[in-house]
C-alpha cells in the first residue's frame, strides 16, 4: 500500500509563529526609521504588524488565521492606494531579507522566502498604474 510521505511545511520547520513574530519585529524596526518608508505607513503600525504576522505564516504553511479573519489576501489591491516604485520595493525588499538575517532563518528556508518576498515585492510596483490613472 502506497502512503503518500506528508510535508512539513516552512512555518513548522522554522518551529511556528515565534520566529515569524520576530520576523515582523525585525522588518518594522527597519521601517520605523526608514525615511522613504515610514511616510507610506499608518502612525500606528500594530495593525500592519499584525496582518503581516498573520499573512507570512499562513502563506508559509501555518494556520489559515488571516484569510479567517481578513479574507483572501489580495496583495495587490489592498496595496494599489500607495504609489509603489521601484525604490519603494527595493527598499521594503531590502528591509525583509536584512530582517531574515537578522532572525537567523537557515538555508534553505531563506532562499525560499527570500525569492517569495523578492517577487511579491516586484508584483506591488504600480507607478504605472498611477500614472495612467492621473491622466
Amino acid at each position: 500500500m502506497y502512503m503518500e510521505e506528508q510535508q512539513t511545511t516552512i512555518y513548522e520547520h522554522l518551529g511556528g509563529d515565534e520566529l515569524f513574530k520576530k520576523l515582523v519585529d525585525a522588518f518594522y524596526a527597519r521601517v520605523e526609521k526608514d525615511p522613504l518608508l515610514r511616510p507610506i505607513f499608518p502612525e500606528d503600525l500594530e495593525p500592519g504588524k499584525k496582518w503581516q504576522f498573520l499573512f507570512i505564516t499562513q502563506y508559509f504553511g501555518g494556520p489559515s488565521r488571516y484569510i479567517i479573519e481578513r479574507g483572501h489576501p489580495r496583495l495587490r489591491m489592498r496595496h494599489m492606494t500607495f504609489l509603489i516604485d521601484e525604490k519603494i520595493r527595493d527598499a521594503w525588499v531590502n528591509h525583509m531579507l536584512a530582517a531574515l538575517e537578522e532572525v537567523g532563518i537557515p538555508e534553505p528556508f531563506k532562499s525560499e522566502m527570500r525569492q517569495y518576498f523578492e517577487e511579491t515585492g516586484t508584483s506591488m510596483i504600480n507607478l504605472d498604474y498611477h500614472q495612467f490613472h492621473q491622466k
